[in-house]
């Protein structure tokens, strides 16, 4: 593929600039699959907090086709993600959003690929999941997520937010240096498991989300489920036991009390309460108003360096696969 000589901020700023000259735009539509349509979780979330004129909507690819919503059109923003840009699906979603009027922005680290091709605009992107940079394809969403409604709605807490992505780089080496020890020793204690539960709530339910198919089933072959934090009292805590082992992401945003229930529950019952707090993160340094905008950014990096040390314990590499990449599916 040909190599892509604009820099993802400058691609950034033209898709920016397209969403700004819209004639209208009423709804972003956040659109992949897998770890990627993960990804776009924590931008619906945004848009439903700062949108005023703006709503958002997450959606699987191939449900994003088959449900074709009623509200698709010119004034509609189609926000597409696929490492490879081959992603079948999310190529389909894209060429069906762009026959509807909507704009298209894919995110991609494939140059030429055919979702490349087939989006109006694409931001390329690296993937180095152990670490943050503002080229990688969170930061690329936020960037694009919070440009959109600073341009469109005058939103001052998206220049904020934006303010606030520009700081994680460094806070997330921090964090994971800090954090050396736990890691081993959750590689450790978690080695031998068959089952994990991830839980969180807010913008980083995607995050969890996104450990448990993307890591833990997809990665690791192990049986696991993302709960989301207040959804757990309504029938998922019933499986909570002793030896029940629970990976929850703690909040200091909005959603904090929610979280804070559903861990003193399974803390009480279950010894294998595993907690990644934002705060012991060192998220504590940017405003509590905006905090919970970039948790997710935080939480992602870090869970893969825990993914990184499990998998080796487990002597189970992360690119190992039985049906991904092997055969036709």
């Amino acid at each position: 593929m040909p190599e892509n000589r604009v820099s993802t901020e400058q691609l950034v700023i033209e898709a920016v600039a397209a969403a700004k000259t819209r004639e209208s735009v009423t709804d972003i539509y956040f659109v992949a699959c897998g770890g990627s349509y993960a990804l776009m979780l924590p931008n619906q979330y945004a848009v439903d907090r700062l949108g005023k004129g703006i709503t958002g909507h997450a959606l699987n690819a191939a449900e994003f086709k088959a449900r074709s919503p009623a509200r698709l059109g010119k004034s509609s923003i189609v926000i597409l993600c696929s490492l490879s840009g081959t992603t079948p699906e999310t190529v389909e979603a894209a060429k069906f959003a762009r026959a509807a009027g909507a704009l298209t922005i894919s995110l991609t680290s494939g140059v030429g690929s055919p979702l490349d091709e087939a989006s109006e605009h694409s931001v390329f992107y690296k993937h180095e999941p152990l670490t943050f940079k503002l080229d990688h394809a969170g930061a690329v969403l936020a960037q694009l997520t919070f440009g959109i409604l600073a341009q469109r709605e005058g939103s001052k807490e998206s220049l904020e937010i934006l303010a606030a992505v520009s700081r994680m780089p460094e806070l997330v080496d921090k964090a994971v240096a800090s954090h050396s020890a736990r890691i081993r020793e959750f590689g450790e204690a978690r080695r031998r498991e068959t089952v994990v539960y991830t839980m969180a709530s807010g913008s980083n339910f995607g995050a969890a989300y996104s450990y448990s198919i993307c890591i833990l089933q997809e990665m690791q072959w192990m049986h696991s489920a993302a709960i989301h934090a207040g959804e757990y009292f309504h029938g998922p805590f019933e499986i909570t036991d002793s030896d029940v082992p629970f990976l929850v992401l703690r909040s200091i945003g909005t959603t904090k009390e929610v979280d804070d229930r559903a861990i003193t529950f399974a803390k009480r019952f279950s010894t294998k309460v595993t907690v990644l707090d934002a705060e012991e993160l060192g998220l504590g340094v940017i405003k509590p108003e905006i905090v919970e905008y970039v948790e997710h950014l935080m939480f992602s990096a870090v869970l893969r360096n825990y993914a990184q040390r499990l998998s080796f314990t487990r002597g189970h590499p992360l690119t190992v696969r039985r049906y991904m990449w092997q055969i036709e599916y």
